[in-house]
C-alpha cells in the first residue's frame, strides 16, 4: 500500500532512504569513537615484514656475522687497532703531536737513565702515549721511589719523580753501596758522589742506620767528628771517631746512652780532650779510657 507524507511528494516504500552527510568533525563509521590516532613509529612498524621467510633470513644473517667475528680472532682487535692508529695520526697531523718532554724531581745523577727509560719518540702522536707505561717503566729505574705522568696537550709530557732518599753508605764485604732510609741499595748510586753522607759497617748495619742517624744528627758537636759506625753482632753500635776514639752503645735505650754522653762533655769538654774508649754499654756506669798517657 502506497504511503502518503503529509505536506510532501509521494515516495514509494521501496526506494532506499538517502544518507544524511556526516557532521564536521564527527567519526566516521567503523571505527572506535575513543581510538586514538596511530603514532607514526608505531606506522612504520606496522608496515615491517615479520613474515616468516623475514625472519629466517634475518637469524641466519645475525649467525653469520657472530661466526665472522669469533673465525677472525684477533683480526677484529688488529681492525680496532689500525682505525685507532689512523685517528690519532690524524690528531697529529692537527697539532697533537710530542715536542716536548719535561722530567721534575730527578738529580743529575739519575736523569739519564730516567729519560732512557721514558723511550718517547718525538714527533709521535700524544693521544697515543700509554701513560700508565711510561710511568711503570720510570719507576723500574733504582733511583726512582715513584713516579706520575701528566699528559698536557697539544705538545708535552710532564714526568714527575720522587727518587730515594739517601741516607748512608753502607759498607759490608768490601764494598760500598748508597742505601735510603728503608736500608735499601740504591742501583747505580755511586758512593763516591756522597763523601757526606756517614758511613755503615757490618751486617744489618744498613737496617739499622735509619734508627741511629736521627739521634747522632740531634748532637752536631758529636755527628761532626764521626767517622763511621759499624755494628756488632747485629744488636748495638760502636761509635767510631776521626781522631780514633770510640763510643760504645748499648743494644737498647741508646738515647738515654747519647744524652749521658752529653751531660758528660758539657761538663768536662770529654769530646775536646779526646779518649781511646767510653764505653756506655752498662746503664748505670760509664767507663773511660783515656788517650795514651793523659
Amino acid at each position: 500500500m502506497p504511503a502518503v507524507v503529509r505536506g510532501g511528494r509521494r515516495q514509494s516504500s521501496n526506494q532506499a532512504p538517502r544518507k544524511s552527510a556526516p557532521r564536521k568533525g564527527a567519526p566516521r563509521r567503523g571505527g572506535s569513537r575513543n581510538a586514538p590516532a596511530t603514532p607514526g613509529k608505531m606506522a612504520a612498524l606496522g608496515r615491517l615484514d615479520l613474515s616468516p621467510r623475514a625472519v629466517i633470513i634475518s637469524f641466519v644473517a645475525g649467525v653469520v656475522l657472530v661466526g665472522a667475528v669469533l673465525f677472525t680472532g684477533a683480526r677484529a682487535d688488529r681492525i680496532g687497532a689500525s682505525i685507532s692508529s689512523g685517528v690519532n695520526n690524524q690528531l697529529a697531523g692537527m697539532g697533537l703531536a710530542l715536542t716536548r718532554v719535561h722530567v721534575t724531581g730527578a738529580s743529575d745523577e739519575a736523569r739519564p737513565a730516567i729519560q732512557a727509560a721514558i723511550d718517547l719518540q718525538r714527533g709521535q702522536p700524544i693521544t697515543a702515549v700509554d701513560l700508565d707505561a711510561v710511568r711503570a717503566s720510570v719507576e723500574q729505574v733504582g733511583w726512582v721511589r715513584s713516579a706520575r705522568v701528566v699528559r698536557l696537550l697539544p705538545d708535552t709530557l710532564v714526568v714527575a719523580v720522587t727518587e730515594h732518599d739517601r741516607l748512608a753508605v753502607w759498607q759490608t764485604g768490601g764494598r760500598n753501596y748508597v742505601v735510603d732510609s728503608t736500608g735499601q741499595v740504591i742501583p747505580g748510586a755511586d758512593p763516591g758522589r756522597y763523601p757526606r753522607l756517614p758511613l755503615v759497617v757490618g751486617t744489618g748495619a744498613a737496617e739499622a742506620a735509619s734508627d741511629i742517624l736521627p739521634l747522632l744528627r740531634q748532637r752536631p758537636r758529636l755527628m761532626s767528628r764521626v767517622e763511621a759506625l759499624v755494628r756488632v753482632d747485629e744488636r748495638r753500635w760502636d761509635v767510631r771517631l776521626r781522631d780514633g776514639g770510640v763510643i760504645q752503645l748499648p743494644a737498647s735505650n741508646q738515647e738515654a746512652a747519647l744524652i749521658q754522653l752529653d751531660s758528660m762533655d758539657q761538663r768536662e769538654r770529654l769530646l775536646d780532650l779526646g779518649f781511646e774508649r767510653v764505653d756506655l754499654r752498662a746503664p748505670d756506669a760509664v767507663a773511660v779510657q783515656p788517650t795514651g798517657e793523659a
